[in-house]
């Protein structure tokens, strides 16, 4: 098991508009949280110490001004909480998650008594963002539920816990790709692999996704992308070509606000993808789209 730090880093951000909170919270996931919760009046996120905290938390701060519209004014707070403390607040009230009549996604404490046909996932939330608690995984889910096809080979950029990843082989994938830069995210996700026994299946490459990268990994029949949209749209291009010109290739995407969809529909339709299904929960936009014919 991974080795967990002595105490944790807590911080809070709150904001005048609370509809911006989601996007908040995506900056502290791109910054390497490991989850993000809506509380205290904000959205809080648990770390392991940095070295130096109080430079971590004015990069932060710089990180927000960029993404938030200029009149937005941040308000970010940090704390120190003992690891046994925080382990203890995080489990309370996670239980198993039914997402579609199929999948079913569960901490690995919580028991499922599993109907024939389901596929139940075993993820521990302690060490990587996806664990079916968030809209946005949610909604990856419920589209890779119809749209996964027995043998089909899979891409998951930004993998995390490697959630997505490892539902994908489990509905049946053949191979799958898992693509993650960040190796807390990885030792975490290696375990959950093991842990639905399907490290035979899913491969982790540690990198950042870049087209380069991409291209480099071979055609794929399936791509999944939850991540920001802002990594999303400059990769559209190269998703397409790893789909290919057959229109059975799926890209899902995901990690998108409602008001940046119009955007990312642009980009995708600009280079030759249609939108198939929408998927939408709370501030949050999922879709799966096709290359055209």
């Amino acid at each position: 098991m991974t080795a967990q730090p002595e105490r944790w880093l807590v911080l809070t951000i709150r904001m005048a508009d609370p509809e911006l909170l989601p996007l908040a919270a995506e900056v502290l996931v791109g910054r390497g949280s490991w989850a993000v919760q809506e509380a205290e009046g904000g959205v809080v996120t648990y770390l392991p110490e940095p070295r130096d905290p109080e430079a971590y938390v004015a990069e932060l701060r710089d990180a927000l001004a960029e993404e938030l519209p200029s009149a937005a004014a941040p308000e970010v707070h940090w704390r120190w909480q003992a690891n046994e403390d925080w382990a203890a607040r995080w489990r309370e009230g996670l239980a198993p998650r039914q997402v579609t009549e199929r999948i079913v996604v569960k901490p690995t404490w919580t028991e499922w008594e599993a109907r024939p046909g389901q596929v139940v996932v075993d993820i521990d939330p302690q060490m990587a963002f996806g664990t079916g608690e968030h809209a946005t995984t949610r909604g990856c889910l419920r589209l890779l539920n119809d749209a996964l096809r027995p043998g089909d080979r899979v891409l998951d950029v930004g993998s995390g816990s490697a959630i997505l990843a490892i539902t994908a082989a489990m509905l049946g994938a053949a191979e799958v790709v898992a693509v993650e830069y960040d190796p807390d995210a990885n030792l975490n996700a290696r375990e959950n692999l093991e842990r639905n026994e399907v490290e035979d299946r899913v491969r982790i490459v540690e990198a950042m996704a870049d087209a380069e990268l991409v291209a480099g990994l071979g055609r794929f029949d399936v791509v999944l992308a939850n991540i920001l949209s802002g990594i999303i749209r400059p990769l559209l291009p190269a998703f397409r070509d790893v789909l290919g010109a057959a229109p059975q290739g799926r890209l899902i995407v995901s990690g998108i606000l409602r008001a940046e969809a119009p955007a990312v529909m642009h980009d995708a339709e600009a280079v030759g993808f249609r939108i198939v299904r929408i998927d939408e929960e709370e501030e949050w936009w999922s879709a799966l789209l096709c290359p055209v014919a």
